[in-house]
């Protein structure tokens, strides 16, 4: 692996964890955290480098306890507020807590490679200079069982993020007192679906803000924008190659390998988890937010590879109406303007994760999950399933697309030319959230974390937005599991972006809450780059003009769209700029474009009875 690789898995975290150690979070109805002392200790590891370790014990500790442990690159806490924030419910129950810098963060000693691939594993025989992620938590682990007193023996790891990676690589070949671990919206692979691109159209906004905040000075200094609303700047930047030439003159060694790695090849199939997950070796506790706005790919992806390795049935999924991380702080009562009618996020650390610990590091209790827990949006309930996505209780339909923007489930029968089109211009691309578009972690506040469930009525009717919807529902419609789009289009360009976006409207006239009448929520989304329609290791340019299939990941939901509500599709070429312009016209490598290569294209949505668009969704009983 490039030891110049830095990724930014969940960087976000960084900032939230910051907030959470420094600001103590009190939780009603949970039970105040016990008081802890510390002992801070430098552990060896086996090629001899030391890693800073924070012990936090309960004081006055009268029985054997198991550990806990977070190895995180964002600073390991040295003050008691992680108990009265996210940890409140385990901190309770009963715990010894450790907290870790990884190698070559902070304290610690050693080099620091993001993401280190776990080379451990891919020899027969690894000698004491072949460390990773792997090695360095079980190292931890064989210290800590044999010299913190009163341990019980056994060891949880928990992280989020990027701490939520470290914990899946603990899994891979782990010490045999490691009895549980939850990876929480981990990311999997950062070319298909995580922090930096989508199914190959790169994350421009957050790519370009994280490397220049890790990569031009120790501080960690944010890029200084000339002004507010980014859109603006990012347009103004131009073509993509402007982005070296006029400010990070190749001194930017994420960017440059950005740049160097446009496709799918081995730089970014080595790094992805998929490939490492053989066996299920301990119990899993896989968490995701349904609006995630960074890592919601990567947990689903670790839950189901998983998945097909759980003889034992040790392999569990909870998801529910978060963002990144938003389980871990504060009731969860809502996001942004959607509410919840529940704590959600309390509900999760007390009712599910504290047991689910307790049951495997304590013999505590009973298991209370089958398989899969989910918070169902819409409906505002929990539900639990044998199996996930639960196809036993699904019946797979497709929503067409129809004349006049109508969506419905009939097929459509039209034989000749049926379709709509808009224009995409690169030069105004639709914005992904409402403008002003602040710096994605501005510190006078940003929208980033709630821009998924932002209002997308501030661009229906836009020309170059297309839209279709189902009449007002006369029952419940509920989606639940993995949901695709298949579109037939064409483009008189040769290339293209498609972003599909599944919205639930609610009525008009909406009494449970009237300033949310009429309120467009999206519910899935996702974007593919034309070029890689076949393979994302080999792009394609895109025959002018020729009716081409495109297969849209929508991912995994469990939404009820309410009876008088209404079941929108949109369809549009730019999501600006948190995905970059795709030129329209096919150039090899879109980092290198030029000015010039940036052109109008005419795209249009098919709908005839040979190439029918349309959502093919997973259809539940309302239970």
């Amino acid at each position: 692996m490039n030891h110049r690789v830095k990724f930014p898995i969940g960087w976000s975290l960084f900032l939230m964890a910051v907030s959470l150690l420094v600001t103590p979070q009190f939780v009603a109805g949970q039970s105040a955290a016990p008081a802890f002392e510390l002992t801070q200790v430098m552990i060896p590891m086996r090629d001899g480098v030391r890693l800073n370790t924070h012990i936090f014990k309960p004081k006055g500790q009268a029985v054997s306890l198991p550990m806990m442990l977070e190895r995180t690159p964002y600073r390991a806490p040295d003050n008691e507020a992680w108990a009265q924030g996210k940890y409140n419910a385990l901190a309770a129950d009963g715990y010894i807590f450790v907290f870790q810098d990884i190698r070559g963060r902070y304290k610690s000693e050693g080099q620091f490679v993001m993401q280190r691939s776990p080379v451990s594993l891919l020899s027969e025989k690894p000698d004491a200079k072949t460390i990773d992620e792997v090695t360095d938590a079980y190292d931890t682990i064989e210290w800590l069982v044999k010299n913190v007193a009163n341990n019980n023996g056994r060891v949880g790891i928990i992280g989020i993020s990027y701490p939520g990676w470290t914990a899946a690589m603990a899994t891979l070949a782990p010490h045999p007192a490691l009895k549980a671990a939850s990876p929480q919206a981990s990311p999997a692979d950062m070319y298909l679906g995580d922090d930096f691109h989508h199914n190959g159209a790169f994350r421009l906004s957050y790519g370009f803000e994280y490397a220049v905040r890790m990569e031009t000075n120790k501080e960690q200094a944010p890029f200084k924008f000339d002004r507010y609303d980014t859109y603006e700047w990012y347009l103004r930047l131009g073509a993509l190659s402007n982005a070296n030439e006029k400010y990070l003159q190749g001194k930017i060694p994420t960017w440059n390998d950005f740049v160097n790695h446009p496709n799918y090849d081995q730089f970014w199939q080595q790094q992805a988890m998929a490939g490492y997950l053989k066996k299920v070796h301990v119990p899993m506790l896989n968490i995701a937010g349904w609006w995630d706005q960074e890592d919601f790919y990567g947990p689903i992806k670790i839950y189901e590879t998983l998945e097909k390795h759980d003889a034992s049935k040790i392999n569990f999924f909870v998801a529910g109406p978060w963002n990144h991380g938003g389980w871990a702080r504060g009731e969860g009562a809502n996001l942004g303007r959607i509410k919840f009618d529940s704590a959600t996020g309390q509900h999760y650390r007390e009712k599910i994760e504290a047991p689910w610990f307790a049951y495997y590091l304590k013999d505590k209790g009973q298991l209370d999950i089958k398989e899969a827990i989910t918070f169902q949006t819409g409906s505002n309930e929990w539900k639990s399933y044998e199996q996930w996505p639960p196809r036993n209780l699904t019946t797979d339909r497709k929503l067409y697309f129809h004349a006049n923007g109508k969506l419905s489930f009939d097929a459509p029968t039209n034989a000749g030319n049926a379709f709509d089109e808009y224009v995409s211009d690169p030069a105004n691309p639709v914005p992904y959230r409402p403008r002003p578009i602040e710096a994605t972690y501005d510190s006078r506040g940003s929208g980033w974390g709630t821009w998924l469930v932002e209002d997308q009525r501030f661009v229906n009717g836009r020309p170059d937005v297309l839209s279709w919807e189902t009449d007002p529902l006369t029952e419940d419609v509920t989606i639940t599991g993995h949901s695709l789009a298949n579109l037939f289009a064409s483009t008189t360009g040769s290339d293209s972006d498609w972003i599909v976006k599944l919205i639930d409207v609610y009525p008009e006239e909406y009494a449970k809450e009237p300033k949310m009448g009429g309120y467009q929520l999206m519910i899935a989304n996702d974007v593919l780059r034309g070029r890689f329609r076949n393979s994302f290791e080999r792009p394609q340019a895109i025959p002018p003009n020729k009716v081409e299939a495109y297969q849209i990941d929508l991912h995994h939901l469990n939404h009820r769209f309410q009876k008088g509500h209404k079941i929108m599709v949109q369809v549009q070429s730019t999501w600006f700029p948190v995905i970059d312009r795709n030129p329209q016209k096919y150039v090899e490598n879109i980092f290198k474009a030029r000015e010039v290569d940036y052109v109008k294209a005419t795209q249009r949505i098919w709908r005839t009875k040979v190439a029918a668009s349309h959502l093919l969704i997973p259809v539940a009983p309302n239970r």
